[in-house]
């Protein structure tokens, strides 16, 4: 059986959360592939409380109200982001398109869509189109000025939730529909060679560091070593480094652990170990290079 898209809602009008749930039901009458699971809420602590414990949703449904802003900084603090609807239940919202992107949400994610109660009858379309907007997004999601800046460890983290969603629901797509991927297409704007110098520094810098702590976790048990992997390997490819570049991050920590064990009276010798480290990011890295290329029909 095909894994059900989960849906969770924040809807606070009781009339607008009928009538959200009876256009989903109307929309998937005789349609066998477009199953959803539908979790519904009308107070915001209960709401953030199921997304922090629930790990496996695909799309988020809220209605527009003055806490509306409030429960997404609260996501955002969460590290949590999804693809993202916003149901606008004011009268003169009737004339919004169903899917077109907004900024007004951008403190949260670009590919926020909004659809007003008219359009609800294409709900299940709007589900469809949020989700692409939301492969669709790659390293590119921007931060408030307030909160940090692009580069910083904030803008990284952001970063490398938003990735580990992209491709959790990605592959979740492919078990269920044959889905090729979106999220295997990236925006040349943000690959190293396009970035600024101060930004293309500070991504290097980030990924040197984060590849120290997957040597230094490498031969170590009980530690979340294929999470560090995926997530540096991600961040790589979405920034369209090359393997050249893995391999002098490299050398250059080995460097710099064979001075500290030598001043130490330590052999280095250990170090040959990590050339395990290396093949292990490069053949990942490789194989989302390899995932990337357009498969012949």
């Amino acid at each position: 059986m095909r894994p059900q898209l989960s849906i969770c809602c924040l809807i606070s009008s009781d009339a607008l959360a009928r009538s959200f749930k009876h256009s989903l039901q109307n929309c998937l009458e005789g349609t066998l592939s477009g199953q959803y699971s539908l979790t519904q809420f009308s107070v915001e602590t209960d709401f953030l409380n199921f997304i922090q414990r629930e790990k496996q949703l695909d799309c988020l449904v809220l209605q527009d109200n003055p806490k509306l802003l409030t429960t997404l900084e609260h996501l955002r603090e969460q590290a949590t982001f999804l693809p993202t609807i916003v149901l606008d239940a004011d009268s003169f919202s009737a004339s919004l398109a169903a899917t077109e992107p907004t900024n007004v949400d951008i403190s949260y994610h670009t590919a926020v869509l909004r659809t007003s109660i008219s359009q609800l009858h294409q709900i299940d379309q709007t589900i469809d189109r949020a989700i692409d907007q939301f492969l669709m997004l790659s390293l590119s999601c921007p931060l408030p000025e307030h909160q940090s800046t692009p580069g910083s460890v904030a803008a990284l983290t952001t970063q490398t939730s938003l990735v580990a969603q992209q491709k959790r629901l990605s592959e979740k797509l492919k078990e269920r529909l044959g889905y090729l991927g979106v999220y295997y297409k990236r925006n040349p704007q943000n690959f190293l060679r396009h970035m600024p110098a101060s930004e293309r520094k500070e991504l290097l810098q980030q990924l040197r560091e984060d590849y120290r702590e997957i040597i230094l976790s490498y031969f170590s048990r009980n530690s979340n070593l294929n999470e560090k992997i995926d997530n540096f390997v991600n961040v790589a490819f979405f920034a369209d480094i090359s393997v050249s570049t893995i391999v002098e991050i490299h050398m250059e920590l080995m460097d710099e652990f064979s001075k500290q064990l030598q001043l130490e009276g330590r052999s280095d010798d250990i170090l040959l170990d990590y050339r395990l480290t290396l093949i292990d990011a490069i053949a990942h890295l490789c194989e989302m290079y390899r995932r990337s290329i357009p498969r012949e029909s």
